[in-house]
C-alpha cells in the first residue's frame, strides 16, 4: 500500500510534467513555422498511439501469461485488413472486436 503523501506526490509531479510537455509544443512552438518534413512526421503520431496502445496487449497478453495467443493474433490481423481496406476506424475497430469475440467463442 502506497503513503498518502506519496500518491499525491507522484500524481503532482505526473501532471507538472504532462503540462510542461504539452507546453512546450503549444505554448513555445504554436506560432512559429515548422518545417514540412516535422509537419508530415506529426501528422502519423494519432495514428500511431492506438498500436502502440494495443501491441502488447496483441503479442504479450496478460490474460494467457504473456504467451502466444491465435484468437488475439487474429483479431489484430482483421482488425489491420479492415483498417487497410476501408481506411474507416471505427470499422476496423468493431471488426476486430467482432473477431475477438467470435474466436473467443469457438476456441474457448
Amino acid at each position: 500500500m502506497i503513503e498518502t503523501s506519496t500518491l499525491w506526490l507522484v500524481i503532482v509531479a505526473v501532471g507538472l510534467g504532462s503540462y510542461l510537455m504539452r507546453f512546450l509544443f503549444i505554448g513555445l512552438i504554436a506560432d512559429r513555422e515548422l518545417p514540412a518534413w516535422l509537419l508530415r512526421h506529426l501528422r502519423y503520431t494519432g495514428v500511431a498511439v492506438l498500436p502502440a496502445l494495443v501491441a502488447p496487449l496483441v503479442l504479450w497478453p496478460p490474460a494467457t501469461d504473456g504467451q502466444f495467443d491465435p484468437v488475439r493474433m487474429t483479431a489484430a490481423c482483421v482488425t489491420v485488413g479492415v483498417g487497410y481496406l476501408t481506411r474507416n476506424v471505427l470499422l476496423s475497430i468493431l471488426a476486430g472486436g467482432v473477431s475477438f469475440y467470435v474466436g473467443l467463442g469457438l476456441v474457448g
